[in-house]
């Protein structure tokens, strides 16, 4: 069933953009599995990942409702690269697992369909080899810079640290098989994600024939 199922991995650092090309390549007809909604979703109140989260990092990262504070998570992790691995070792199995049960969701309802994978992490988790074809959405590391302390009011300092705790660009780009470049306007990158939607079509075509 998944011999014509195009798999696509589709990866980016934080402020390249990453979203808003996933965003565009689904209302291009593209399934859509967003990691890191369901990295939310397996750290949700009552749930084993947020219990073991706790049981490593403490009750200081809960919010007075029971919830995950994931802003003072990111502030312990993104400058303790052991730390990170700690919380990486919990939520990516737990990930994983819903990722799969996704997966044979799509190929159950479309055993054609071009399934992207929306994947923040994939250079660091050395994934790229789970993929048919590997997306990087690419932006110049200044230019993120700029949207995380703008758009998202990140102090410089902490929007610095989130992009060293990543992959270099470099690392990204040496593994993309098609780059999205988005240091421009939305309307640009509407038009870049047409001709990548294309492209994705016409190798979904091959593998069909």
């Amino acid at each position: 069933m998944l011999r014509t199922m195009l798999k696509v991995g589709l990866t980016g650092g934080i402020g390249s953009g990453k979203s808003e090309a996933s965003r565009r390549l689904s209302d291009r007809g593209a399934v859509v599995i967003d990691a890191d909604r369901i990295a939310r979703e397996v750290v949700e109140p009552g749930t084993e990942g947020l219990a073991r989260v706790v049981a490593v990092f403490g009750d200081e990262v809960l919010r007075a409702d029971g919830s995950l504070d994931r802003e003072r998570l990111g502030a312990i992790v993104f400058s303790d690269s052991e730390k990170l691995a700690a919380l990486n070792g919990i939520v990516h199995p737990l990930v994983g697992a819903r990722v799969a049960e996704l997966q044979d969701q799509a190929a159950e309802a479309d055993e054609a369909a071009i399934v992207v994978y929306d994947v923040p992490l994939l250079v660091e988790n050395n994934l790229a080899p789970m993929y048919d074809v590997v997306i990087v959405v690419d932006a110049a590391d200044e230019v993120r810079l700029d949207r995380l302390t703008g758009a998202r009011g990140m102090s410089e300092q902490d929007a610095r640290a989130r992009i060293a705790a990543q992959a270099a660009r470099e690392d990204r780009l040496a593994v993309a098989d098609i780059v999205i470049r988005n240091e421009g306007s939305l309307e640009e990158l509407d038009a870049r994600v047409d001709e990548v939607w294309a492209e994705l079509s016409a190798r979904r075509a091959s593998r069909a024939r």
